[in-house]
């Protein structure tokens, strides 16, 4: 956590912190207005898998949050980058409107397994086809393992119990390659040219709508401080942080 004065660059979730679905936090938009006049980097990042970068985008303007798509840094991006490095050719499990992120990446004949978040592939029959090829040697890659999601209609599962669900059917361990992992911050702060020191992170749990009483004590390290709102961390940033 950065100190007075010390601080480069701000880290923003989006689902949960900005907004859920396609209702906005309420004061959001005025508070990321106010952060952007100080002299602070901005940078989103998110482990939404359900839709591309394009997708995700078109649905923060249309909610009038300032955000260009240079801006934003994903899980699937971490996971695209992974696969072209290693050469793998995958069985994408994620949702139909994220394939777009995957555009180019050879998925004949798969040799590996990615898991983001899918309800309309998480199926016995999927799933079995994913076990099957994790058992012959194909390497598991989770885009991230984060329990559950806020919807509208309330809480619901994320692609982590499915995940999970495999390293115990097969007795291997995912990579993964979202947040919270140590690698994708520092992917996104090298973006920026700052280091972790010299930046903070706003998101996903703490302050969102899918806090949980308890969650804030579940983290490690531990939050520098919980606040109800992105409106309110903002306030504390520039009042206490620049």
């Amino acid at each position: 956590m950065a100190g007075r004065r010390a601080l480069k660059a701000v880290l923003i979730d989006l689902s949960g912190t900005l907004h859920i679905e396609d209702m906005a936090v309420p004061g959001a938009q005025d508070a990321l207005n106010r952060l952007r006049q100080a002299s602070v980097a901005v940078k989103f990042v998110t482990n939404t898998t359900k839709e591309s970068k394009r997708n995700l985008l078109e649905r923060l303007q249309r909610l009038n949050f300032d955000v260009k798509e240079k801006e934003i840094f994903t899980s699937l991006s971490a996971a695209r980058s992974l696969l072209e490095q290693k050469q793998h050719r995958p069985l994408l499990l994620v949702e139909d409107s994220a394939l777009e992120d995957f555009t180019g990446i050879d998925t004949s004949a798969p040799n590996a397994v990615v898991v983001g978040l899918a309800p309309d592939h998480f199926n016995y029959q999927t799933l079995n086809k994913a076990f099957r090829m994790i058992l012959d040697g194909a390497p598991l890659i989770a885009i991230h393992k984060a329990r559950y999601y806020k919807r509208k209609d309330g809480l619901a599962l994320g692609p982590g119990p499915f995940v999970t669900g495999l390293e115990y059917a097969t007795d291997c361990k995912a990579t993964v390659v979202g947040k919270p992992e140590k690698t994708f911050f520092t992917q996104a702060l090298t973006d920026l040219g700052c280091s972790p020191n010299e930046a903070v992170m706003i998101g996903d749990v703490s302050i969102s709508c899918k806090y949980r009483e308890g969650d804030e004590n579940k983290i490690n390290p531990p939050p520098h401080v919980t606040c109800d709102s992105f409106p309110e961390a903002v306030e504390h940033i520039l009042k206490n942080l620049l």
